[in-house]
C-alpha cells in the first residue's frame, strides 16, 4: 500500500481523531438491541436547554468534576483536535480562545481579543488584543506572543493547519496589540479559526524548550495528569476576567454516556458531555440544564472512491445511497433514537436545504449494481467499523441493507481506533467506513472543506469534483444568510449527484450539568468555558 507523505499523514491523522470518537463512539450503551422504535423528530430545541434555577451570588471555593467525553493526551492544541468530543474543553480552560462563540446570538465575539474586524472583502482581518493580558508565567499575551503561537501551531502540523496554511498569505504584529491577516480567499468565517485551537494561544516558553509545558491564559492551570485517572487543573489567581470562584477543575473520562448520566444524576459528577442517542435523549427528558448541540453528517459512510476501488463507480455509490436506510440504522444501533437522514443539514438545522435527497429505492440500487456488474464489478465490498457491541450492531445492520440490494459484503471489525484512523486516513487501505463529519451550525465551511475539498487532508475517501471546489470557495467567502443557504443548496444537490459520501444523519451532543452549577459558557465546537463557573450550595 502506497504510504502518503509524512506530514500529510499526520495532518490526517490529526483531523480523523476526532471523526472516529464522533461516530465510532456515538452509541448505545447496551448494544443496540432490545425494542425498536421510529426515530421521533422535531423533539429537541438546541442551545441552552433545561431548568436552570437561579444562582443568586456567586459562592467561591470548590472543585467541579467534568466526566468528559474524551482524554486530552497532550494539553498542547497541537497535539490535541480542540473539540467538546475530544478534550478541547480541558485546553480551553488552560488557554481560553482569542474569539468565542456565542451559541444564543449564533455569532463569533471577542474574548481574549477585544476586537477582530475584516476589510469589506473579508480578506484582510485585524486583531485588537485586551491591554494586560498576561500568561500564568507572568509575560505578556501580545501581538508578537500570537503570532509566534500560530505560527508554532503551524509548524507542530496542528490539525487545522491544513486548512489555516493554504489560506493564510502572511500574518504581522503591526504594533503591541494589533495582529493583521491577510487572506489568500474572502473568507467570512475566519472568526471560527480564532474560536478554536489555532486561538488558543500559548505562552513563547511553553515551546521555548525541546519539551512542552501548557502556558496559558486561561483560568486554569495544569496541576496533576495521570494518564486515563484523572487531570486536576487549578485555579489560575492572575486569570485577566478576574480570579475564578472554583478552587480547581477534575476531569475524569468514564467509559460510557450511560454511566455519565447516572453519575451526573446521584450527584457524583456536575457536569458531562455525552453524545449517545439513547443517553442524550434520557438527559433531556429529565431536564437536565445544559447546551445541546446539533452536527450534520453525525453518522456517514465515508465510500473510498480512488481508482480500483468499488466507490470508483459512480453507480455503486448511488446504488449504496439508494439501499441504505437512515431509518433502519438508527433503530437498531440506537433504539430510534438518533436523528436519521441524508440531509447534509437535517430538519432541525437552520441551514436545512429544500433540496430534496437521493431518498431509499431498493429496485433502483439493484438496477445500478446490475449495470456495474455488466462492465465487470463482482458485487464484493469491504465494511470497516469498530468491535463494540453498537459497531457491530451497524455492521450487521449495514452489511443486510448493502446484500438486500445485491452487494456481497465483507465485515472488516478493527477494534483499535488509530488502526483504523490509519486505514481510513493514512493508507487509504478500505473500501467503505463508519465515520462522521460532525459539521457545525456556526461554521459549516470548515468541516465541508475538510471532508469534500478534492485537496483535502481529511477527505479520506478521494472524491475530487472542481464543482465542488468552486462551491467550497464561494462558500467561504459566503456573508449572509440568504447567500449561504443557496450556495449550501448547491452543495446537497451536487451531493445528491455524486454520493461523495452516504449520509446516515445528524447526532446530538449534550453537556449537561447539575442544577447547582452556574456560570458555564460553551462556546464554538461544543467546548465550554469555566472561568467564572460556581458551585452552588
Amino acid at each position: 500500500m502506497k504510504r502518503v507523505p509524512r506530514v500529510r499523514a499526520r495532518l490526517a491523522a490529526a483531523m480523523a481523531a476526532a471523526a472516529m470518537l464522533t461516530s465510532a463512539c456515538v452509541s448505545s450503551d447496551d448494544g443496540g438491541g432490545g425494542r425498536q422504535q421510529k426515530a421521533e423528530r422535531g423533539r429537541y430545541e438546541f442551545g441552552s436547554i433545561g431548568d436552570q434555577p437561579a444562582g443568586g451570588k456567586p459562592v467561591r471555593g470548590g472543585t467541579l468534576h467534568f466526566a468528559d467525553y474524551a482524554e486530552a493526551r497532550s494539553l498542547s492544541p497541537a497535539a490535541t483536535y480542540a473539540t467538546g468530543a475530544s478534550g478541547g474543553s480541558a485546553l480551553a480552560a488552560v488557554y481560553d480562545v482569542l474569539m468565542r462563540y456565542d451559541t444564543a446570538a449564533k455569532k463569533y465575539e471577542p474574548w481574549l481579543a477585544e476586537s477582530l474586524h475584516s476589510s469589506d472583502d473579508a480578506r484582510t482581518w485585524t486583531l485588537r488584543l485586551r491591554h494586560g493580558v498576561k500568561f500564568s508565567d507572568g509575560t505578556p499575551l501580545d501581538a508578537n506572543a500570537v503570532t509566534g503561537s500560530i505560527e508554532w501551531y503551524q509548524e507542530n502540523k496542528g490539525a487545522d493547519t491544513a486548512l489555516l496554511a493554504p489560506n493564510l498569505v502572511k500574518m504581522e504584529a503591526t504594533d503591541d496589540s494589533t495582529v493583521v491577516f491577510t487572506l489568500r480567499n474572502a473568507w467570512a468565517t475566519f472568526p471560527a479559526m480564532l474560536a478554536q485551537a489555532p486561538g488558543m494561544i500559548v505562552a513563547p516558553a511553553a515551546y521555548a524548550q525541546k519539551t512542552f509545558r501548557p502556558i496559558g491564559a486561561g483560568a486554569f492551570i495544569l496541576d496533576k495528569y495521570a494518564p486515563q485517572e484523572e487531570m486536576i487543573l487549578k485555579a489560575n489567581k492572575k486569570y485577566w476576567k478576574g480570579e475564578p470562584y472554583l478552587d480547581a477543575l477534575r476531569f475524569t473520562w468514564p467509559q460510557s454516556d450511560r454511566s455519565k448520566l447516572d453519575a451526573l444524576n446521584d450527584g457524583t459528577v456536575d457536569v458531562t458531555y455525552m453524545r449517545s442517542p439513547d443517553v442524550v435523549d434520557d438527559a433531556v427528558k429529565e431536564g437536565h440544564p445544559g447546551e445541546l448541540t446539533l452536527t450534520g453528517l453525525g453518522n456517514m459512510i465515508t465510500i473510498n472512491t480512488r481508482k480500483g476501488r468499488p466507490g470508483e463507480d459512480l453507480r455503486v455509490r448511488r446504488a449504496m445511497a439508494l439501499a441504505l436506510d437512515p431509518a433502519l440504522d438508527t433503530e437498531r444501533a440506537y433504539h430510534g433514537k438518533g436523528l436519521p437522514g441524508q440531509e447534509i443539514f437535517p430538519p432541525e438545522s437552520r441551514l436545512h436545504s429544500g433540496v430534496k435527497p437521493v431518498g431509499i429505492d431498493l429496485e433502483q440500487a439493484k438496477k445500478l449494481l446490475a449495470e456495474a456488474e455488466k462492465d465487470g464489478y463482482d458485487g464484493t465490498i469491504t465494511y470497516m467499523d469498530g468491535t463494540d457491541p453498537v459497531s457491530r450492531s451497524k455492521a450487521v445492520v449495514t452489511k443486510a441493507m448493502l446484500e438486500r440490494a445485491g452487494f456481497k459484503v465483507k465485515l472488516d471489525l478493527v477494534p483499535s481506533i488509530a488502526d483504523r484512523v490509519a486505514k481510513t486516513y493514512v493508507d487509504h487501505d478500505f473500501d467503505i467506513s463508519r465515520g462522521a463529519a460532525s459539521v457545525s451550525e456556526s461554521d459549516p465551511y470548515h468541516r465541508l472543506q475538510s471532508v469534500l475539498n478534492s485537496k483535502s487532508y481529511g477527505n479520506p475517501g478521494g472524491y475530487a469534483n472542481p464543482k465542488m471546489d468552486k462551491l467550497l470557495v464561494q462558500l467561504q467567502g459566503a456573508s449572509g444568510t440568504a447567500r449561504t443557504q443557496r450556495i449550501l443548496d448547491a452543495v446537497q444537490t451536487l451531493f445528491n449527484e455524486d454520493v461523495p459520501v452516504v449520509n446516515l444523519g445528524a447526532s446530538a451532543g449534550f453537556t449537561a450539568w447539575g442544577k447547582n452549577v452556574h456560570g458555564i459558557v460553551p462556546t464554538d465546537e461544543y467546548m465550554a468555558l469555566f472561568g467564572r463557573a460556581w458551585i452552588g450550595k
